[in-house]
């Protein structure tokens, strides 16, 4: 056989983490506001955890985000994988600067016109010191990428936000950052599976094979659904009730 070797492809899962705090009350949540998850969160990672305990697949190696929420959940997805967590910050949801830690009242009035979306404005920084779209979807397609290369032929779980799910399909799908976006609503610990192969057939590496699973949830978690996130880059970098 020589140096010939069958490429397998790279699963690559995403998770959102469980409902955090910041989820809840109308903050801008970054790495000095968040606190982690509420106790529905707690539920629902539990229930997560549960179900990759049973799961007819297995990992080779766990990533999180370094924001409080996902490596709160990862805590769960470690005892459900029987893996460590590795910590990688590049998977981060985008980062709001300077404005971490306001109320979205305060920062729509210091910063207006961001609740126009980031389709209409990808290149306009969150707020000082932060991230713009377009920034982010660079940032978080970087990343991806080198763990995908990281880990030729294995299975990556990598638990995240929202943000960085929509941000996926920008790079599987070969999106600019300035392209118009799609909704996306994935539920909190839902898994979005993807399948990479370099030779793929049709000329693209990337296979979407589920996106927001999160069917251990149904009808065993208490408590009113995540408010959803008012109109800017990420899914919980701001959210509330008044969204």
């Amino acid at each position: 056989m020589g140096g010939y070797r069958v490429t397998v492809p790279t699963d690559l899962r995403l998770i959102r983490h469980g409902e955090s705090v910041a989820n809840t009350q109308p903050i801008i949540a970054g790495m000095r506001a968040d606190v982690g998850l509420t106790d529905l969160g707690r539920q629902q990672a539990r229930l997560l955890e549960e179900r990759l305990r049973t799961d007819d697949w297995a990992a080779d190696v766990l990533y999180a985000s370094t924001l409080p929420r996902a490596i709160e959940t990862a805590a769960y997805v470690s005892r459900g994988l029987g893996l460590p967590v590795e910590p990688d910050d590049e998977v981060q949801e985008l980062r709001p600067g300077v404005a971490d830690g306001l109320s979205i009242a305060e920062w729509r009035r210091r910063y207006p016109g961001l609740e126009q979306g980031p389709s209409n404005r990808p290149h306009q920084r969150f707020s000082p010191e932060g991230e713009s779209w377009a920034e982010f979807v660079v940032r978080v397609g970087a990343a991806l990428t080198r763990i995908l290369e990281r880990h030729p032929d294995e299975s990556v779980v990598v638990v995240t936000h929202g943000g960085v799910i929509e941000a996926s399909f920008h790079l599987a799908l070969s999106l600019g950052a300035s392209t118009p976006q799609a909704g996306f609503a994935p539920a909190n610990t839902s898994i979005t599976h993807w399948r990479h192969d370099p030779t793929g057939p049709g000329g693209s590496p990337w296979s979407l094979i589920t996106f927001n699973d999160a069917h251990h949830l149904v009808g065993r978690t208490t408590g009113a659904p995540p408010q959803d996130a008012v109109p800017t880059a990420g899914d919980d970098t701001v959210s509330g009730p008044d969204s």
